[in-house]
């Protein structure tokens, strides 16, 4: 058994102890998973701003502590795990869009200039957009919007995303395509 064989043993053995509530576990399951979260974190921030506020290690921070300040958390599997990384990932990125935008709106301030700032390509709205196209879909299909979560926002490839769910290749990328052509035509 190579490193990375008994490092994902080690994360399956904790997330099924049901022990992550123990003092120290959380610190134990972050440094197994910790680069390649970070690794996702940055696959995602690359879809971002330039000059955007966050950085992949703090969006890995800020996801795992979201996750792990909810009580009782019960870990099914690992796919049950990442795709509550990817959620949270989402939902911070969302977050950070809608209030860009109201800061950019002036965030309730009365107006007392109006000057014209051309914008840059909005990726706020485009983000804001998505998270509600994807909202609809998982009411749909819930399968395909795992499969835009883990592609879009873990930055997973079709393999990864295949065993995390258990369905094959080609079912991941049937549904990754058929979801990207839903989720443009809803944002329009």
């Amino acid at each position: 058994m190579n490193q990375d064989d008994t490092a994902l043993t080690q994360i399956t053995d904790l997330l099924n102890s049901g022990a992550l509530n123990q003092q120290g576990m959380q610190d134990r399951l972050l440094a197994l998973v910790y680069n390649q979260l970070k690794q996702l974190a940055s696959q995602q921030m690359r879809n971002e701003r330039p000059n955007h506020t966050l950085t992949p290690t703090a969006l890995v921070h800020e996801s795992f502590l979201r996750l792990f300040n909810q009580h009782s958390i019960n870990w099914q599997s690992k796919k049950h795990f990442y795709g509550a990384v990817a959620e949270s990932m989402r939902r911070i990125l969302v977050e950070s869009a809608r209030a860009k935008k109201t800061l950019k709106r002036g965030g309730g301030q009365p107006h007392l200039f109006n000057i014209d700032i051309p914008d840059e390509v909005d990726i706020h709205d485009d983000l804001v957009a998505l998270d509600t196209a994807l909202t609809t879909l998982e009411q749909k299909d819930e399968t395909m919007a795992q499969v835009v979560k883990l592609r879009y926002f873990s930055g997973l490839n079709i393999d990864q995303v295949a065993d995390l769910l258990e369905i094959s290749p080609r079912t991941v990328n049937r549904q990754w395509s058929a979801a990207r052509a839903w989720l443009i035509t809803q944002m329009r």
